[in-house]
């Protein structure tokens, strides 16, 4: 295989990590704007969303884009109910509400566990073959991800910038009693950003059960480099988490190619540490100061 062909794979599964991971910080990051609430639960959305793409097209036998929305809408209700349950006591209390959504993802993970058990499950790709272009080989279940990912960020981009739900969320995150005192009810809003949030997560999940196995435990590793592009990018900064995804994925990818995934995961935290060393509020966060 030349260098050329390793160069492509190796560019195209980096991108098709970094739309997981943008897909996770998305969501992650609205559930921030919306409630100030850090939600350590986020990976188990995502966990739960791929046992509904694998329940929904390996039981039911249903199309993929039939089951990936199903695992956004189901990951959705589910989000607005743990919102109203659980977090709803801790609105204005932030550290309470992050070890309240750390109890939340314990929770899930071992119903889970005790639901479907520890052994990892398979299912069948999206699309077979692979798209020849001159030497390069690409998987087509690889294209069709990255395909999918990139529909629904401009479907949740449409819904933010152009719809009335999308105006109140923004106005909520900017400041909410100004926001109150225009007639949005911050009170609506908080379990609809949540659930939009984490109905992503659900939806990254969906997106890539296909690509790797299902089991209770594949929520960490996402919400992991959620967590980390968050912070590379910059707090609340959709576009930095969009520039940060995009870092994380191709430095994995390449560098689980040419030096081993475990290096690949080093040099990702050491970007982490050059970046916040030498801008704080990451690479296009604002410098805000509390007062």
């Amino acid at each position: 295989m030349s260098m050329e062909v390793v160069i492509a794979q190796s560019f195209v599964n980096g991108i098709a990590l970094g739309m997981l991971y943008l897909l996770m910080a998305v969501g992650f990051t609205l559930v921030f704007g919306t409630m100030r609430v850090v939600n350590f639960a986020h990976g188990e959305f995502y966990m739960l969303g791929a046992f509904v793409m694998y329940f929904a097209v390996v039981r039911a036998e249903l199309p993929f884009l039939v089951a990936i929305g199903a695992a956004f809408f189901l990951m959705a209700i589910l989000g607005g109910v743990v919102e109203r349950v659980v977090f709803h006591p801790f609105r204005g209390h932030e550290l309470n509400g992050m070890i309240a959504s750390i109890g939340v993802g314990l929770i899930m993970q071992n119903l889970a566990l005790m639901a479907f058990g520890a052994s990892p499950l398979a299912m069948p790709s999206y699309v077979s073959g692979v798209l020849r272009v001159g030497p390069m080989v690409l998987p087509n279940s690889r294209l069709f991800a990255i395909g999918i990912s990139l529909l629904t960020l401009a479907c949740f981009y449409g819904i933010i910038m152009y719809t009335r739900l999308g105006r109140a969320l923004r106005a909520v995150v900017q400041d909410t009693e100004i926001a109150a005192a225009y007639g949005i009810r911050p009170g609506v809003i908080y379990p609809v950003g949540f659930a939009l949030g984490v109905g992503l997560a659900g939806i990254a999940g969906a997106v890539m059960a296909p690509l790797f196995s299902v089991s209770p435990f594949i929520g960490q590793t996402p919400l992991l480099k959620a967590f980390l592009v968050v912070v590379l990018g910059g707090i609340g900064s959709i576009p930095g988490a969009a520039v940060a995804s995009l870092l994380v994925g191709l430095i994995e990818s390449f560098g689980a190619t040419f030096i081993g995934a475990t290096m690949a995961d080093a040099l990702v935290l050491l970007l982490v540490i050059v970046v916040l060393v030498l801008r704080p509020h990451g690479l296009l966060g604002r410098n805000e100061r509390l007062a």
